[in-house]
C-alpha cells in the first residue's frame, strides 16, 4: 500500500502554528471506493484515534465506499507511519493532512475525525479551511468547550465516572466480556502502533493552561457539523459533548445507544448510519437538492 514522502512542515497549533524542517516522513494511506475526483460526492477522510490506525476503519470503508472516495492514514507516529527521530509528532498532524490531499488532488473532504482525529480536523481547519465541507466529531470535544464544559468534567473525574486508563475506557463495560473476539480484534489493531511515551499527547508550552475553545471559529465557518458520541462513552461523556454541540447552533448530535469511547468498533451499524445520513444530506444540500 502507498506511503507518501513528506517535509516536516508547519507544525501544528490553534493559531496556525509556525514553520518546523525535517528530515522527511513517510505517512501511509489507503484510498478506498470511487476515485477522487471519478465522482460528484466529495471523498471521506477518517482520521482515526490514539489507541487505533487505519486498521481502525475496516467496518466503515465498506459502508461508505460504495459512493464516497474514502481515504484512511496512519497519523504520524501510529500504525506504519512511525515518525522520524526526534520528530514532531502530533505538533505535525495538520500539516501531513494537508500535504497528503495535496498529493491525491483532492480539494476538498468530508472530515471524520475519532477522538484525536478531533485535533487534526482543527489543525487542518487552522491551516486551510476551505479543505472542509462537514465536520464529523466523534467522541471528540474538537477542543469546543467553556467554562461550563470545564466544571462538568472536573466533577466527573472527581466522582470517579471518568477515571481509569485510557485503555480500560477504551470499550462499554461488559463488551469485552460479550465479544471476546472483538476485544481481541481490537487490541491487534492497536499493537500495530509504535510505542510512544505517556505524554504524547498532553499539552505542552503555552497550551499547558490554555483556556481558549474553538467554537467561535467553528460557528464562524458555517460548515455542517455532527457531534457523535456513545451512550457510555468514559473518556468524552456525552453530556460534555451535548456542551459542545449547544456551543454550535445548528450542529447535530447524536448518541450511541450501549457504545462506550470507541462506538464506531462497538455499535458500527448506527455509527455508519448515522454518519451516512449525515454525508448524504450535506452532499444533498451541496447539489442544491
Amino acid at each position: 500500500m502507498p506511503h507518501l514522502d513528506l517535509d516536516d512542515g508547519p507544525v501544528d497549533s490553534l493559531d496556525g502554528g509556525e514553520d518546523s524542517d525535517g528530515d522527511g516522513f513517510r505517512l501511509y494511506y489507503e484510498v478506498h471506493g470511487p476515485t477522487p475526483g471519478s465522482v460528484p460526492e466529495t471523498p471521506v477522510l477518517l482520521a482515526h484515534g490514539a489507541g487505533g490506525n487505519a486498521m481502525s476503519w475496516w467496518q466503515q470503508v465498506p459502508a461508505l465506499a460504495d459512493r464516497y472516495p474514502v481515504i484512511t492514514f496512519d497519523h504520524r507516529a501510529f500504525g506504519r507511519s512511525p515518525d522520524i527521530e526526534d520528530g514532531p509528532g502530533r505538533m505535525a498532524f495538520g500539516s501531513d493532512v494537508r500535504q497528503l490531499l495535496d498529493h491525491l488532488g483532492v480539494e476538498r473532504v468530508h472530515f471524520v475525525g475519532h477522538s484525536m482525529g478531533g485535533r487534526t480536523a482543527f489543525g487542518l481547519l487552522s491551516r486551510d479551511p476551505g479543505r472542509i465541507v462537514s465536520l464529523t466529531y466523534s467522541g471528540t470535544n474538537g477542543g469546543c468547550l467553556d467554562d461550563r464544559y470545564r466544571e462538568l468534567k472536573a466533577s466527573l473525574e472527581a466522582d470517579g465516572t471518568l477515571a481509569g486508563s485510557l485503555l480500560k475506557r477504551a470499550l462499554a463495560e461488559g463488551y469485552a466480556e460479550a465479544h471476546p473476539e472483538m476485544r481481541h480484534l481490537y487490541m491487534r489493531i492497536r499493537s500495530l502502533n509504535p510505542s510512544r511515551g505517556a505524554d504524547f499527547l498532553k499539552p505542552t508550552g503555552r497550551f499547558v493552561n490554555y483556556r481558549g475553545s474553538t467554537a467561535q471559529r467553528l460557528v464562524d465557518t458555517g460548515l455542517p457539523i455532527l457531534w457523535l458520541v456513545g451512550e457510555q462513552d468514559r473518556v468524552v461523556h456525552p453530556d460534555l459533548i451535548q456542551i459542545s454541540h449547544e456551543l454550535t447552533p445548528g450542529s447535530r448530535f447524536h448518541v450511541i445507544a450501549g457504545a462506550g469511547h470507541s462506538a464506531y468498533f462497538e455499535r458500527p451499524e448506527e455509527w455508519n448510519r448515522t454518519v451516512r445520513g449525515f454525508l448524504d444530506d450535506v452532499e444533498e444540500r451541496i447539489a442544491g437538492r
